[in-house]
């Protein structure tokens, strides 16, 4: 289905591990990558996702990144998605980093969005934990329905439609 659609770019169509955390094509599921560019939550007070800024986030790019304890980052998929119109997918976070604290959340990747996914890492340990760009983070899950949705995230000109960089909340 991935490739009949051209869903996912770039797709690795094994699983690879070579002392990765590992990503590519699993069971029933993609095992995402995690791209090198990272939003590091720095502010302290109260969060309002009607009113999130720029400047309570430090950007950085690099082959690792330390999430703070107790905090978060914000990071994109290496993978872009392409989700057909009668598809859902859902993400959630894989094993090797739930069993250090770290949970990772995105949102449902709904009928006819494309994008990078912006996801929201979080380290709920008491130390600081390492990601590891171009390695596995979460894997995605497809649910195909055997028709089209009424109205697709598309259609609702849906305000996350083709990101290509990690997206604060609109």
């Amino acid at each position: 289905m991935a490739l009949e659609h051209d869903m996912i770019k770039p797709f690795e169509p094994n699983q690879i591990k070579n002392n990765n955390i590992s990503y590519g094509l699993s069971s029933y599921g993609y095992d995402i990558r995690i791209a090198d560019e990272f939003k590091i939550f720095k502010a302290n007070g109260t969060l309002d996702p009607k009113s999130v800024t720029p400047d309570l986030f430090e950007d950085f790019k690099g082959l690792t990144c330390i999430i703070p304890a107790n905090s978060f980052v914000l990071a994109r998929s290496f993978e872009y998605f392409n989700i057909p119109r009668n598809v859902l997918a859902l993400c959630t976070g894989k094993s090797t980093y739930a069993r250090v604290g770290v949970i990772v959340n995105v949102t449902p990747l709904e009928p006819s969005w494309e994008g990078f996914i912006t996801m929201e890492i979080s380290n709920t340990s008491p130390c600081p934990v390492r990601l590891y760009a171009n390695e596995g983070i979460a894997q995605v899950v497809f649910l195909e329905s055997d028709q089209e949705c009424a109205i697709s995230y598309s259609d609702r000109k849906g305000s996350y439609q083709s990101q290509k960089t990690i997206t604060l909340p609109k």
